[in-house]
């Protein structure tokens, strides 16, 4: 809101109002000076709000206008009124007065309803909330004032009818503003003016049916009322918010706290009059208890109606949730929750169903996401996903599982229904893919099984795997479909990139530490993660066996990040357990396949923000292999450094230039390989490499590491010739709760 002149314009009229609708009861009603007092500050009113329309230039510049003449239709009244009553010495009701005042009233709602008309979508809910106020308000009115009027016999006709029609037009004029305040959100200043002069107006209009009818003395108290809504109007016009629309409605019908007060108020007016009215047939008559009935079965409707909106809103909103539950945000295919309950519904089935299972691994995705960038491969993914459902037949589902893999259920049908689908997929595949002005040629390997006979929905998945990595392994193969001889055929890189997946969704893998000691004392400084993969059939299968089939097969980088967060979580529980006592470091091993993700260390980053491990406590262990070709791998070893934390050269002296990568990659540790401690105790040139590099470790500032220790006559050389921390299993081997206060000296 702008701050100005007009601004002070605004708070000098409402600071005039307020003192002549204090000052104005202090007169003596019916005079002349009262009357001119009152009519005069009418004309004022008028002249501010043209003077407010001239100075904004409002968008709802013909409801203003509309309103301004309204305004002079309730001064020519109001003039009229006091012509009758103190010149011509006649009853100022009824009289020509109430012709301007009944031409006032069709202007006022007209202009409000022009000046609070904002852009909002259909709202239902909003318009059976303004019923049920304006009903509760609307049987009030007829109960307390029309209703009365009406039957009065006394009254005469016409006084009747004039007597009802102002509070109906009042009830019309509140139904406007309780529909704009049912939207919800909050209106701008210039509307909550011109809603505080409709408050004066409706005061003073229900006061003076009261005062007519039993106080006709306190009439002058009455015209407060009128004299707020003048004050309040010009002001609405005056300020510079009335320049401004309606503020759109992007949510409407939301149920705010008003709102709710507004619609319980609305409510409990029934039972209020029953508890507090007397409607017996000798006090008030049977039309009120017939007034009463009709009230609350028309609140009832409403109330039904809008509770019925309620039931069906939250009910679309539920299947909205679901849906995007189910959905796959980037493709909008079925996700894998979805595709296991559909799979499982199919195998369920039972006799006369025969489901067929596809699943899909990209070629290459990988290396488009590395050249070209993510954005490039999420574009990809999107044409691959359109051209996959297109594939299929209607009824099929198609479905991302993850990364770039997807799946295929056809619920009922013969296995070569599948092998022709399957076809189709491969060659839409075979074209170019323009992704962000690139184009792409991908493949894809496809394994499908057939559920024939199968009452477990994950072996067939299994089985879809086991054969798309069988393809995968082929030469010159696209598509394979599972054999029974295909366990024992395919190797067993297939077999193991089949259940890696499961055993990683099901938790069959599980970390083990192993004490990284200092010497001579023993004392564990710091551990090492490692992962061990119990298999339910095979027992515990070795990480030589398994860590090259997962990099293989890219699940390596969701393998190694749920280490890294199980490992960091452990280190900060070790810490609130054992304070001091605790290891210094935790030391995780991470392959060639994660460093090269360009987002690897954010992943660190956000792992340890949500662990609470600060950085210097976490080593990274890296291979001279990973980091040996330079590029994106080593990038992030810079990345991980600059976050603070350490980064340790795994099998140091092993590799094709270990002297070279000290050069170019930031090292804080080197972990001397195992061949170079088997042979420290023997006499000779055997321990000259060992002494060399502790010599250089020492020589570039870094810690040296003695790995595979294992025995005590090994740890004693290894400290003379100046290692000062050490790791094998003549210290512990990895377990997943180590004795981390033992001393093994």
């Amino acid at each position: 809101m702008r701050k100005g002149p007009a601004d002070r314009v605004v708070v000098a009229w409402i600071l005039a109002g307020l003192t002549v609708t204090l000052a104005y009861p202090m007169l003596s009603d019916g005079t002349p000076l009262a009357a001119v007092v009152y009519n005069s500050f009418g004309l004022a009113t008028l002249g501010a709000i043209v003077a407010g329309i001239l100075r904004n230039r409002p968008a709802q510049r013909l409801g203003w206008w509309i309103f301004a003449a309204a305004v002079l239709c309730r001064i020519a009244g109001d003039i009229t009124y006091e012509i009758c009553r103190q010149v011509l010495q006649q009853p100022p009701f009824p009289s020509v007065a109430d012709v301007f005042y009944l031409a006032a009233c069709p202007l006022l709602i007209t202009a409000t309803v022009l000046l609070t008309r904002g852009r909002v979508r259909s709202d239902r809910g909003g318009l059976i909330d303004a019923a049920i106020i304006v009903g509760g308000l609307g049987l009030v009115w007829w109960l307390f004032f029309i209703g009365p009027t009406a039957a009065n016999p006394e009254i005469p006709p016409v006084q009747r009818l004039i007597l009802a029609v102002y509070p109906a037009s009042d009830l019309v004029l509140l139904a406007v503003v309780a529909r704009l305040l049912a939207r919800g959100g909050r209106p701008h200043r210039s509307l909550l003016l011109l809603f505080a002069g409709i408050a004066g107006l409706l005061y003073s209009d229900v006061g003076y049916q009261v005062v007519v009818a039993w106080a006709p003395a306190l009439e002058g108290a009455i015209a407060v009322g009128w004299l707020l809504a003048n004050t309040f109007w010009a002001a609405a016009a005056l300020d510079r918010s009335s320049g401004r629309p309606v503020p759109t409605r992007d949510k409407a019908g939301r149920m705010g706290r008003t709102r709710l007060i507004f619609l319980t108020a609305s409510m409990l007016l029934i039972p209020a009059l029953l508890a507090g009215g007397r409607f017996s047939a000798d006090e008030r008559g049977a039309p009120g208890w017939v007034a009463v009935g009709i009230g609350a079965v028309v609140l009832f409707s409403l109330v039904f109606a809008r509770m019925s909106g309620f039931v069906f809103q939250v009910q679309r909103q539920a299947r909205q949730l679901e849906d995007l539950a189910l959905r796959d945000p980037l493709t909008g295919l079925a996700n894998r929750r979805l595709f296991e309950e559909r799979l499982a519904a199919a195998v369920a089935a039972g006799t006369g169903h025969s489901p067929q299972v596809a699943v899909l691994d990209l070629d290459g995705f990988k290396d488009v996401n590395d050249r070209l960038g993510h954005t490039v491969g999420d574009k990809l993914l999107v044409v691959v996903a359109t051209r996959l459902a297109r594939a299929v037949r209607e009824g099929d589902l198609v479905a991302r599982l993850g990364g770039d893999e997807f799946a295929v259920l056809l619920t009922d049908a013969h296995f070569t229904v599948m092998d022709g689908i399957a076809e189709r997929m491969a060659t839409t595949l075979r074209r170019p893919i323009e992704a962000d002005g690139h184009q792409l040629l991908v493949s894809a390997s496809i394994g499908s099984a057939d559920g024939t006979g199968l009452d477990r929905p994950g072996e067939l998945l299994r089985r879809a795997d086991l054969a798309m990595y069988a393809a995968k392994e082929t030469a010159g193969a696209r598509h394979r479909r599972y054999t029974r001889d295909l366990d024992k055929r395919a190797g067993e890189e297939a077999k193991l990139g089949a259940e890696l997946r499961t055993a990683l969704d099901t938790g069959q893998f599980q970390v083990v530490y192993q004490p990284i000691v200092a010497l001579p004392a023993g004392t564990t400084v710091a551990v090492e993660a490692l992962v061990r993969w119990h298999h339910p059939g095979r027992g515990l299968i070795s990480p030589a066996e398994f860590i090259p089939v997962a990099e293989h097969n890219g699940l390596i980088v969701e393998l190694g990040a749920w280490i890294l967060r199980t490992a960091c979580a452990q280190a900060v529980a070790w810490q609130h357990e054992l304070g001091a006592a605790a290891p210094e470091r935790m030391s995780v091993n991470v392959s060639a396949r994660q460093l090269a993700e360009p987002g690897f260390a954010g992943l660190v980053a956000e792992t340890l923000a949500a662990t609470g491990l600060t950085a210097h406590r976490l080593v990274v262990e890296v291979t001279e292999t990973s980091v040996f070709g330079g590029g994106q791998t080593v990038q992030t070893v810079q990345d991980l450094h600059e976050l603070g934390v350490r980064i340790a050269l795994d099998d140091f002296g092993t590799g094709h230039s270990s002297l070279g990568l000290l050069q170019t990659v930031p090292v804080d540790i080197l972990k001397v390989d195992k061949s170079f401690v088997d042979t420290i105790t023997m006499a000779g040139r055997h321990a000259v490499i060992a002494t060399a590099l502790i010599q250089v470790a020492g020589g570039l500032g870094l810690q040296a590491v003695a790995e595979g220790v294992e025995t005590a006559e090994q740890a004693a050389e290894l400290h003379r010739l100046g290692y000062r921390l050490a790791q094998g299993y003549h210290f512990g081997r990895p377990a997943a709760v180590p004795d981390l206060a033992a001393v093994r000296a």
